[in-house]
């Protein structure tokens, strides 16, 4: 197992046995999973994003802390949220994000969300020129998908 996905799944037993609420002192949960504090930062960045459905909020001062919060919402307020926070432009990395939140939440399925990561690559994409126009596509794109959902 990679040490990334080991800290994920520390972090999600932690949210499930304090119910969605989980706080670390990162240099003491390095030691505790024997990475690095950097490691830490990348799994929060990359696993536990406002995107995933996640608060991370950092404190400093006595050794300070990071709490991590899952944002309890219905399938509507979930849904709008995604709507709100697609924007203008979105970029495939932030759409596959999405798309596996929402197969975490149980909102598609990983064989729907696999089949629109596909439909809006920046290949299938690419004759709506710049990776600008493509972003902008994108977004309008998912913001279509997550109306439809609703």
């Amino acid at each position: 197992m990679l040490i990334s996905e080991k800290i994920a799944r520390m972090i999600e037993q932690m949210l499930e046995e304090q119910n969605g609420i989980a706080e670390i002192q990162r240099n003491d949960f390095a030691g505790k999973v024997g990475c690095v504090p950097s490691q830490i930062n990348y799994v929060l960045a990359s696993r536990f994003s406002k995107q995933h459905g996640y608060i991370v909020e950092s404190r400093r001062g006595g050794g300070g802390y990071i709490k991590i919060t899952r944002m309890r919402m219905d399938k509507s307020s979930y849904l709008m949220h995604l709507f709100a926070s697609a924007g203008e432009s979105l970029d495939r990395a932030t759409l596959a994000a999405f798309l596996d939140s929402m197969v975490e939440n149980a909102i598609i399925d990983a064989r729907t969300a696999k089949m629109f990561l596909s439909l809006t690559s920046d290949d299938t994409l690419s004759a709506a020129g710049s990776r600008e126009i493509r972003d902008a596509l994108r977004a309008d794109l998912f913001k279509t998908f997550v109306v439809n959902l609703l």
